[in-house]
């Protein structure tokens, strides 16, 4: 499941190594957990203490997290030590924690991994001043991802925001297509793309994890942000009525062999980026996160704000704007007063917003100045994302790993299964519970 998840929160812009840093060093003891301050002059109340940090970040991220980290080392005086964990967080955190030998703090992927360390008794509850400062900040969605049986655990540092749909302007504009705002527009804007001779939009369906974004993003839309968090839980089976509709509306899309590209079965998703803004393009949009950046970027010569840029995904029915998403939470494994420092200081908005103005980073915390932001493209993403009325976490990366994230097996599978013969509705809703029931044990 982190692999899966990693995968999918490559950000805007960040460089495509993977090199990882291990950086050893023992934490500071004591058993005082309230937060410290600091100031940008420079520091000494945690003069002396050595703080361990571990996330999945490496290459640039890791680079840019550093200098987040440097700030916190300059306003109080501690030491800080970062550990990249690589695509394997969960697995090395557990066994870290197994072992007696925590991080004092750690930056973890997945809200199911939060809620397992939790319930297990191996993270620190919020202090008070913390949950003031993250309250003050965040919306309360935001607050709710980060709890646990009420109460408060993490901090949502670093949020992505899945629910954009990438364009070429240069396809669109010989087209005559403008930017849709329902889904019945953009159905026109898809066919009207394909009717003056390219493609209206390419898939890479070779893997299901794309396809389960889509049907996410259809279902928050149609059947609601309560029925989402229950099919998420499934406290609702995959056979109820509102999943018939919302894979009834991708059915008719991805069935439409006017506007979908050919030969999506066995595109990856990468190649679909490029196949819209490659040197020759064959189709004028592709849906994916905020991530597809990053591959315009690396993959073709196209420039994000240019000639590829980004709407919201479409409103379906007049569903409010929402955003499904992801992240990276702060959460505190050691108890004592560096960690419990640098927790306020991630829920502040000066942290984030020092990675904020280096780039390829989406921030969660309404009080980060959308001015930081260091493009039109990256304030445009943020603004969506915190300024969504609705915003749900991945589904699939919130379920059983079993189920939601495995290739050949569970929802990827059923999914792909569904979009080479998008009429079995019902039997394709029959084979996501049976796998449900199996994997939710």
């Amino acid at each position: 499941m982190a692999k899966a998840i990693r995968r999918r929160l490559i950000p805007i812009m960040a460089a495509m190594g993977v090199t990882a840093l291990a950086l050893g060093g023992c934490s500071s003891g004591g058993s005082d957990n309230s937060g410290g301050g600091g100031n940008s002059s420079g520091g000494s109340e945690l003069k002396g203490v050595t703080l361990n940090v571990a996330a999945d970040w490496s290459g640039a991220e890791q680079k840019n997290f550093e200098k987040v980290l440097a700030q916190f080392e300059k306003e109080t005086g501690a030491k800080v030590n970062y550990t990249s964990y690589g695509t394997n967080v969960a697995t090395t955190l557990n066994t870290k924690v197994e072992g007696g030998d925590p991080p004092d703090v750690a930056v973890i992927p997945q809200p199911g991994l939060l809620t397992s360390l939790a319930k297990a008794g191996s993270l620190i509850e919020l202090d008070s001043a913390t949950l003031d400062e993250v309250k003050a900040n965040f919306a309360k969605t935001w607050v709710d991802l980060g709890s646990v049986d009420g109460k408060a655990y993490g901090i949502w540092f670093k949020g992505s925001n899945k629910s954009t749909v990438w364009y070429n302007t240069k396809v669109y504009d010989q087209a005559g297509a403008t930017v849709p705002k329902t889904w019945d527009e953009f159905m026109k804007t898809l066919k009207l793309i394909s009717d003056s001779g390219t493609y209206g939009l390419s898939i890479g369906a070779d893997a299901g994890w794309p396809l389960t974004d889509w049907f996410e993003n259809v279902y928050l839309r149609t059947a609601g942000p309560d029925m989402y968090d229950k099919l998420t839980n499934h406290e609702i089976p995959w056979t109820d009525p509102s999943v018939t509709k919302a894979l009834t509306l991708l059915g008719t899309l991805w069935g439409d062999k006017a506007i979908v590209e050919p030969g999506t079965a066995q595109r990856t998703f990468g190649d679909s980026v490029t196949e819209v803004f490659g040197a020759t393009p064959k189709a004028g949009t592709v849906y994916e996160g905020d991530f597809v950046a990053g591959n315009i970027a690396s993959s073709t010569k196209s420039k994000v704000g240019e000639n590829a840029k980004f709407y919201d995904f479409p409103s379906i029915d007049g569903s409010e704007p929402a955003v499904v998403g992801g992240g990276n939470a702060a959460i505190q494994l050691k108890k004592n007063k560096g960690a419990a420092a640098l927790m306020k200081y991630l829920a502040g908005p000066e942290a984030a917003t020092i990675w904020v103005k280096l780039g390829g980073f989406t921030s969660p915390n309404k009080k980060v100045d959308m001015s930081a932001y260091p493009d039109a493209t990256s304030k445009q993403i943020a603004e969506a994302l915190v300024n969504a009325k609705t915003f749900r976490f991945d589904m699939s990366d919130s379920a059983p790993s079993a189920f939601g994230g495995t290739k050949g097996s569970g929802e990827w599978q059923i999914l792909i299964d569904f979009f080479n013969n998008p009429t079995d509705v019902q039997g394709t809703q029959q084979k996501l519970e049976a796998a449900a029931v199996q994997d939710y044990k």
